[in-house]
């Protein structure tokens, strides 16, 4: 592999949880904006595009969750700088819209959103242990995360990332994608359901999924070395 892997973190629990895996497969994290020492960017388009203006060309991209969406758009706005993408828990669409039934209702986001607005602490440990539900390992796998948890960026930037979650469609997006992609998804994630992954991976040319069995939102931890087998043997294609 002779282009950078570089790898998009998920929303409000940071680098950390990614981190082992990430530098297992040789790649480096770009933290998304409002995190760590990144400006908050509040438009989607014009956080896709400043990520974009980092990368080499034909970079393999990954991202996981509210990541893994920013990376689709990467590629399908820049295809020249990604030559590879890596969707982990990935889904063109986080709430439900006409024809794309495999999400969250819009209501249970927003009532979320007001619940973190309101005690970002108390709603975090509920918001990992659900999109852990189904997992075979979901109790050791909460606690990992929850423990790996990087400290928790401003209220603006969750609520950006929430409002992005809201928003963006990126169907029409998806089959712009020029490159090789895989989606490693868990069998069992009620947050992203497996008809997402399969769903996406329809619009995208080519595109393959492999899923986790008895696997959640977070199949890097949750299936560690099968996790890093599978993504090595994709970037190493």
């Amino acid at each position: 592999m002779s282009a950078p892997f570089v790898f998009l973190p998920g929303w409000c629990v940071g680098r950390t949880p990614v981190a082992a895996t990430v530098a297992a497969l040789g790649g480096q994290i770009i933290d998304l904006p409002g995190y760590g020492s990144e400006p908050l960017i509040a438009d989607f388009d014009a956080a896709v595009d400043a990520i974009a203006g980092r990368l080499q060309p034909g970079t393999a991209l990954g991202g996981w969750s509210l990541g893994a969406q920013m990376a689709l758009a990467v590629a399908a706005r820049h295809p020249d700088k990604v030559g590879k993408l890596l969707l982990v828990a990935g889904t063109a669409s986080f709430v439900q819209r006409d024809g794309w039934p495999h999400a969250m209702p819009p209501a249970m986001l927003a009532e979320f959103t007001a619940g973190i607005a309101a005690d970002v602490e108390a709603m975090l440990p509920r918001f990992v242990g659900g999109f852990n539900r189904g997992d075979a390992r979901a109790k050791s796998v909460t606690a990992e995360l929850l423990q790996l948890a990087d400290p928790r960026p401003s209220g603006e930037v969750l609520a950006t990332g929430l409002r992005w979650l809201r928003d963006v469609d990126l169907r029409p997006a998806a089959p712009q994608v020029a490159c090789p992609t895989l989606l490693i998804h868990g069998a069992a994630d009620p947050l992203m359901p497996l008809g997402a992954a399969d769903a996406l991976a329809a619009l995208i040319p080519g595109a393959q999924v492999a899923a986790f069995a008895e696997c959640a939102h977070a199949p890097f931890l949750s299936r560690a070395d099968d996790f890093v087998a599978r993504a090595r043997s994709f970037l190493h294609e």
